[in-house]
């Protein structure tokens, strides 16, 4: 069995990552961490180190999504796991995993979507207890990112049968919730149907004012708001919903459910109806989720 700590970072592609990095610094309340050794911007909202990685390119949306393994026994547990699955793996460079602070990694590609995924071994040396000190809003984490595919079932199954993820719920025919087990949360990832694509990356804050305050920062500082407040039935959080400066859609959720790595319930399927996004009934700006390029791993590439 695959086992993982958590989501640990999400590389973003931004048209003006200056631009952008003030956005998450300002609005969303990430904090400014040294910037990689590969030109990144990089920012944190947590404990330890970056959980944003911004780079420069015309096609805004995601480079790479990157998950902890709990150590290295499991990293070598899923080594083995994809290489019986006939899976490509690409080392990661000693010199970009010192930059990254692993001692291991490798990405592979998603077969549907093309989405690059990056597998990590946490250094002896991470700095966990490098604390995070909340501005504007209290950030807990970095949650979870939502991806669009237009066989979404393939992928999904691809996450639970070949890299060991559980399916926690289902809104039928639209989006599979999955959690990098035995991380408690109800969703690390979300695959949607539609054209291929990032739909949205999200932050997990401390308290319901969070949202409340956002909205009305969001409101005086002409930020666009396209969804929330309002709260998911499947992981019971209030979310909001709103662009960065290149029209990427993110996310502050309050709120998620847990799930016990012993005995956990079965998942849900939910109908495919509006209600099954949010109970209290808002809707949706048709922007919400619409952009977000992926960026495909060329022959050789790391």
């Amino acid at each position: 069995m695959s086992r993982y700590a958590r989501l640990s970072y999400v590389a973003l592609n931004a048209s003006d990552p200056e631009r952008t990095a003030r956005f998450y610094r300002d609005e969303v309340g990430l904090e400014f961490v040294a910037g990689g050794a590969d030109g990144s911007l990089r920012l944190r909202g947590g404990d330890g180190g970056f959980n944003i990685a911004l780079y420069r390119s015309a096609r805004p949306g995601l480079k790479r999504m990157a998950f902890e393994m709990e150590g290295a026994g499991a990293f070598d547990t899923l080594v083995e796991r994809l290489q019986a699955a006939g899976i490509t793996m690409t080392a990661v460079a000693p010199a970009e995993c010192r930059d990254l602070d692993v001692e291991r990694a490798f990405r592979i590609s998603e077969p549907v979507t093309g989405a690059v995924i990056e597998f990590g071994e946490p250094s002896s040396a991470r700095r966990k207890g490098w604390p995070f000190s909340p501005t504007h809003a209290k950030i807990q984490r970095l949650g979870h990112l939502v991806l669009k595919s237009p066989d979404w079932p393939k992928t999904v199954a691809f996450f639970r049968d070949t890299l060991g993820f559980s399916v926690s719920d289902v809104i039928e025919d639209r989006v599979c919730f999955m959690r990098c087990t035995p991380n408690p949360l109800h969703h690390s990832l979300g695959i949607g149907a539609g054209e291929a694509g990032l739909h949205h990356v999200n932050f997990m804050v401390t308290e319901i004012d969070d949202i409340g305050r956002a909205l009305h920062r969001f409101q005086r500082d002409g930020v666009d708001v396209v969804g929330g407040p309002g709260r998911h039935p499947t992981s019971d959080s209030i979310f909001l919903y709103f662009l960065d400066p290149d029209g990427l859609t993110v996310e502050y959720s309050f709120g998620m459910e847990e799930f016990p790595e012993e005995a956990p319930r079965e998942h849900r399927v939910f109908p495919p109806v509006p209600e099954s996004a949010d109970t209290w009934g808002g809707g949706r700006d048709p922007r919400h989720g619409a952009l977000g390029d992926i960026e495909q791993m060329a022959s050789g590439s790391v």
